[in-house]
């Protein structure tokens, strides 16, 4: 009887040991899980239906509350919410410094793999797009805001009609064209 007793003992260390390994193990997939996240995967997790607003904090300080409605490769866009004029905004995931969310939004796991067309386009595939309509745009660059219509885009810089926004683009209302590098573009507004 005492023979029982102590196999029973030992069978029920061994499984709190096996179940002890088994969840060390749990714990170290979900950390090496979690350090192969990016930037966008976690924002794959905030951009969804329910219209929850976020603040973007740019590199160069400012800060943006929209809500989230596409989520490209390498870029985000959306509407800023609060009072103002409706625009849209398309922000390069480059140029974010930071996101700050609601608590129910930050516990939001990020979902898997997504297959949608949109998650695959670039941000220079999305301003080419904008060039090919002739939309009037508002860059907000590091180093200031430049309004006009983009006529190219390249791989690394595209070229801006500069104009007045209230006029179409014309030759006449043209002032100048700036080549601006891509890498410097922190948010597209499109009124």
């Amino acid at each position: 009887m005492r023979w029982d007793s102590l196999f029973d003992d030992l069978e029920g260390q061994l499984e709190q040991e096996l179940s002890a390994e088994d969840e060390d193990l749990r714990t170290e997939e979900e950390r090496l899980r979690l350090s192969r996240l990016t930037l966008r995967d976690r924002l794959a997790g905030v951009s969804c239906p329910e219209g929850a607003p976020i603040r973007v904090r740019l590199s160069s300080g400012d800060q943006l509350t929209m809500t989230v409605a596409m989520l490209g490769r390498d870029w985000l866009s959306g509407e800023p919410s609060g009072p103002g004029p409706r625009a849209s905004l398309l922000i390069p995931l480059d140029a974010i410094a930071g996101v700050v969310l609601g608590p129910a939004a930050a516990e939001r796991d990020p979902p898997g793999e997504e297959r949608g067309l949109t998650a695959r386009l670039g941000f220079a595939f999305v301003l080419r797009d904008l060039a090919r309509r002739r939309v009037g745009v508002e860059l907000r660059t590091r180093t200031g805001i430049l309004t006009g219509t983009i006529d190219r885009v390249g791989r690394d810089h595209l070229d801006l009609a500069l104009h007045d926004l209230a006029v179409p683009r014309r030759r006449g209302a043209v002032s100048a064209v700036e080549l601006v590098v891509l890498s410097t573009v922190l948010v597209v507004r499109i009124p």
